[in-house]
Order: C-alpha cells, then structure tokens, then sequence
C-alpha cells in the first residue's frame, strides 16, 4: 500500500517494528491527541509572527526568526522523513518552525486581501471533516488505483514546482499558471483537490498503522504526516482565494 505524501508511507510501519511491547502501540485517540498538540504549536507560532509581520515594526531579531522558520522545518522534516522514531522529540519543532512561516505568509495575503485568511481557515477545516467523513463512512475509499493516481498527481505537482523554482532563480517565469486569469485559477484548483486528496490517504495511513499495532511513536509520525497536508492544503487555498480576488 502506498500513501503520496512522502512522510506518510505504509512501508515505515516495517521499518519501526522494534521497541513495540517496550513502548506500547499505535492508537487512534493518541494519533488524534498528538495532531491537537501539533496544530495547536503551529497556531501558536503562526499567531506570534503574524502579529509581528502586521506590527509594521518588527524587533531587530525577527529576521533571524524568519531564518528559522525556513530552514528548521525543512531540515527537521527531512530527519523525520528518513527516521520516524525521532518524529516525538522534532515533530513539535516543525510545527513550531512551520507556524512561523505560515503566520507571515498569511499576514502578507490578509494585507493585500482583507478577510481572505479567515476564509481559506474555514476552507480548510471545511474540507478536512468533510473528507473524513466521507472517508468514515466509505464513501470515499483509498483503494490502490485511487492511491497510485494520488501518488502520480502529487509527485508530478512537485516536481512542477522544483522546476518552476529552478527556472525562477535564473529570472524564467512560466506563464500563465501562476497568474490571475482562468489557466491559473484552474491550474490551483487542481492544486487544491490534489491536496485535499492526500487527506484522505493519510486518514488511511493512520488506521493501517492502528489495524497493525505499529509502534507508538508512530503516533507523532503521523500525526506530523497529517499536519503537512494540511499546512500544504491551506496554503493552496490562500494562493486560489488571491486569485480569484485579484479579478474583481
């Protein structure tokens, strides 16, 4: 089985095996505990640079806060990525590292498009409860062609991103799908279902990793797989909702 997003992928169960009678199993109600704890650094995070960024006089230090969000979350969830059982002790960092960030980009949207991060928060919560009871209930099912197609969209989507990136640091812009007209809308509406998409593989990660009694931290490696989509959904949101305010 097979999950899209990088740091949620049914093989690490395979990998954490030992330890598990030392340190208990994977559950449900933990998983959900450890994403609340999660969410809740990287609101707490997000909230202090944002009204740092929207002061209009930030102290001296908060460039070195700025270093910090960047790289922190990136290196940490690299670490993560390829040893899971450090996911307790730096899953917490990322979220505190990642919040920052998110704080200041969704202060630079709130200025330029007043209300539109209340909306993409909105957006977002909407589609993740609406997805996992979609998931619950069967509606929606992670079979394996659903989970390959996912896997595809996602890698292609990065992929797309690194490209346009590289391109960018020699000053090439692609046209079009990052600007406001209808290739653009499009192209981050595809973004956005892609992402909301990868909730439903991570709700199916995490039962497949209760159903096997996967080690307990585990836990946090999911729960810290989940908090990534979602940061990657909502800021998704945020760059639609731009555009699509941007027209009127």
């Amino acid at each position: 089985m097979r999950t899209s997003n990088p740091t949620l992928n049914d093989r690490v169960f395979e990998n954490s095996r030992t330890g598990v009678a030392a340190d208990g199993v994977m559950t449900l109600n933990g998983t959900v505990i450890k994403t609340a704890v999660l969410t809740l650094l990287l609101v707490t995070a997000a909230s202090w640079s944002w009204k740092l960024a929207l002061s209009g006089n930030p102290p001296a230090w908060f460039g070195s806060a700025l270093t910090f969000g960047w790289l922190v979350p990136l290196a940490t969830a690299l670490i993560i990525a390829f040893v899971p059982k450090t996911a307790p002790a730096l899953a917490p960092v990322y979220a505190l590292g990642k919040g920052i960030i998110v704080g200041i980009i969704s202060a630079m949207y709130e200025t330029q498009f007043g209300g539109i991060v209340l909306t993409a928060v909105m957006l977002t919560c909407g589609i993740l409860f609406a997805l996992l009871g979609a998931y619950m209930t069967g509606f929606i099912k992670a079979t394996e062609n659903f989970k390959l197609g996912i896997f595809a969209a996602t890698g292609g989507i990065a992929l797309f991103y690194l490209v346009a990136w590289v391109l960018g640091m020699f000053g090439i812009q692609i046209p079009g799908l990052f600007g406001n007209g209808w290739v653009g809308i499009a192209f981050s509406g595809f973004v956005v279902v892609i992402a909301a998409l990868n909730l439903v593989l991570d709700f199916d990660f995490i039962e497949n990793g209760c159903s096997v009694a996967a080690p307990k931290h585990m836990e946090w490696y999911a729960a810290f797989g989940l908090l990534v989509t979602l940061v990657w959904l909502y800021l998704e949101i945020l760059r639609l909702l731009s555009k699509l305010r941007s027209r009127d």
